[in-house]
């Protein structure tokens, strides 16, 4: 079963480790260099947007498939 206020809280530490977490490992690479990326091309501007994204959708796709 998976948790998804632990793949939530994942993500929220390290962007993507809640995605792969749950399974998804391509998804989860993505959203770590999606991440650095935007915190070092903004300046951190969108980096806390692109953060809180990556945490909410692990949190939301372990909520919507419990199972593995």
């Amino acid at each position: 079963m998976r948790e998804p206020l632990l793949a939530g809280i994942l993500s929220l530490l390290i962007p993507g480790l809640g995605q792969i977490y749950n399974g998804r490992i391509v998804i989860g690479i993505i959203w770590l260099i999606l991440t650095g990326f935007s915190w070092i091309g903004s300046v951190g501007v969108f980096g806390w947007v692109i953060h809180l994204f990556a945490a909410w959708g692990a949190y939301s796709y372990a909520k919507d498939n419990p199972i593995r």
